[in-house]
Parts: C-alpha cells; structure tokens; sequence
C-alpha cells in the first residue's frame, strides 16, 4: 500500500469513528473483538452445532476447522504483506491487537467464512447479519484500515467457497 492510500484510509477510518464510536459502540465492538479472537468464538459456536446437530454433526465439524483455517489464511497473507496497523493522528486504537500486522483483518476473515458456511448448515442468511458488525466494530477499534476488512472478507468467502466445493458430494458418491 502505497503512504497516500493509507492516509486516504486512515481519514475515512477517523471518520468512522467520529460517527459512530460512541461508547456504547465501542464496548459492543470490543466484546466482537474478543470473541473473534483468533477465531476462537466461532470455532466454539461450531463445535455447539456439531454436538447439537448429529445428523450434520462431520459437516459443522468441517466447517469449524475451516474457520481455523481461514483465520490460519489471513495469518499468513499478514506475514506475506507485513502491512502495519492505523498509525495517524485521525485515528483512535481503542483495542490491543496481538501484532502490529494489518492487511487482511482476521477478524473479518474468519468472521466470513464462519457465516458463509454456518448459514448454509442452519440455511439462514447469516452473512448480511454476522458480517457488517463485525467489519464495522474493527474500525470503530482504530485496529484496522478499511481496505483490510475487505479484504479479510474477500479471503473468508474464498476460504468457504473452497471448503464447500470440496465437500460438496457427487452423485456417485451418495449413500446407496
């Protein structure tokens, strides 16, 4: 990323949270970050699923390792990129991260792939609903630029589209 573009971003994120880091906001965005934790609440909410849904009980355990696996993703992309975190006089840090890594938001990442993948076990619509607040609650943190929740979104989807793909059975796979 180029210093204009994170400056650019870092504006926008000031601006974000100008409108809407009021305190309630900031305690909703942080009890997120903390469950989102290296995707630790929504590994749980899957290992709910597979105790309570025996009859889906391989596929919600899939899909709670893949949300490991693509909060493991966004780990790696962090390492490849070494983007560092908002640092501008704009921004407000409201959150301790576990690195100074930015780009993609792991949050987001894992975030998305739990919804994708959830919401087709459940078949609700969870993406619209898990999300948008999540994403959200990362910039009113300060912790990240937008371009980096988008991005972490775009590597969710990949990360679940690919899972789904893979598991996807055959017609000459099905149980006879």
């Amino acid at each position: 990323m180029t210093g204009s573009m994170s400056a650019r971003e870092a504006v926008a994120l000031g601006a974000v949270q100008s409108a809407l880091g009021s305190p309630p906001v900031v305690r909703a965005a942080k009890a997120l970050s903390l469950f989102g934790e290296h995707s630790a609440g929504w590994f749980a909410l899957g290992l709910v699923g597979a105790a309570v849904d025996r009859d889906h009980r391989r596929e919600w355990a899939v899909a709670a390792g893949s949300v490991v696996a693509a909060h493991a993703a966004s780990i790696v992309v962090k390492r490849i990129v070494r983007r560092t975190r908002p640092d501008h006089p704009d921004v407000r840090v409201l959150a301790g991260t576990p690195s100074r890594l930015s780009f993609p938001s792991s949050h987001a990442t894992s975030t998305t792939t739990a919804a994708i993948l959830y919401g087709a076990l459940t078949k609700q619509p969870l993406t619209p609903l898990l999300v948008p607040p999540m994403v959200v609650s990362r910039l009113v943190l300060g912790v990240h630029y937008p371009s980096d929740v988008i991005a972490g979104s775009l590597l969710g989807a990949l990360v679940a589209g690919g899972v789904r793909r893979l598991t996807a059975r055959r017609p000459d796979q099905e149980e006879r």
